[in-house]
Parts: C-alpha cells; sequence; structure tokens
C-alpha cells in the first residue's frame, strides 16, 4: 500500500522502502478519536505514527513529499513526525477505508487534541488517498 523513496536509510526493494498494511502495524499502532474538516462528528482513526515510520526508516530531518494515488503531492516538514502527531492512518472507526473513502492511508493529526494542530497548513498537510512518500534530507 506504501513505497517509501528518497533519503532512507532502510530499504526492501532496490532502492525503495515498500510497505504492506501489515508491515506498517508491525512498527507501532496508535489510535485516536478527532473531528476533521473532511468528516462529520468524532471519527477515531488508528494508523502508524509518522515518528514511528521515519524512525524505521533512519530519517532524522528534512521534509516527506506525500504523493496521492491521484499524483496530487505536499511536503510535510519531518519535524511534524513527533511523539503524539500525525499517523499514516489505515483504518476509520475500526474499518480500512477505501479510496472512495480517503484510503487506503490517509495522514491525520490529532486536530481535537492540540490546537496548533487547527491551521489551514496543517490541513493542507492531511492527504488522503497517500501510495508514495518521498524524503529529502536537510
Amino acid at each position: 500500500v506504501l513505497t517509501v523513496t528518497g533519503d532512507i536509510a532502510a530499504v526492501n526493494q532496490g532502492e525503495s522502502a515498500v510497505f504492506d498494511v501489515e508491515m506498517l502495524r508491525a512498527l507501532g499502532e496508535v489510535s485516536f478519536a478527532t473531528s476533521t474538516p473532511w468528516t462529520d462528528g468524532v471519527q477515531e482513526f488508528t494508523g502508524v505514527p509518522l515518528q514511528a515510520l521515519t524512525e524505521a526508516l533512519g530519517v532524522t530531518g528534512g521534509s516527506i513529499k506525500a504523493a496521492a494515488i491521484n499524483d496530487y503531492a505536499i511536503d510535510i516538514p519531518v519535524s511534524d513526525a513527533v511523539e503524539g502527531g500525525p499517523i499514516l492512518a489505515y483504518l476509520q472507526n475500526g474499518e480500512p477505508m477505501s479510496v472512495r473513502d480517503k484510503g487506503p492511508l490517509w495522514v491525520v493529526y490529532p486536530y481535537d487534541l492540540n490546537e496548533a494542530y487547527q491551521a489551514e497548513v496543517i490541513f493542507s498537510r492531511s492527504i488522503w488517498q497517500v501510495v508514495r512518500l518521498d524524503v529529502t534530507a536537510d
């Protein structure tokens, strides 16, 4: 479901790190409930913390270009990958997300848990239908 390229220390397929959902789950799974500008009411999201993913890949700085199925892309600073920060969600309310429902992966911040995440710049980084990450070191 996810291919990561660029300045990464851990690879498993050529110069890329390729993950299925089980491999992402193995990095550590967290859940939180939050409302979003794109959903009705509070939703529960489950996924791998961006911090755990960057640590597993040996990423310490720079930016991550997250790309969606439709080639939309946005840069997320690695500095966003903190404890209690964004996750790469693969479940919404306990169910896998279809492409129609913003899946298979969605970068979700705990908007309701941290006022700093209630900002347009953060909303712009909340890309869904994620299939690729490309890391650029500082």
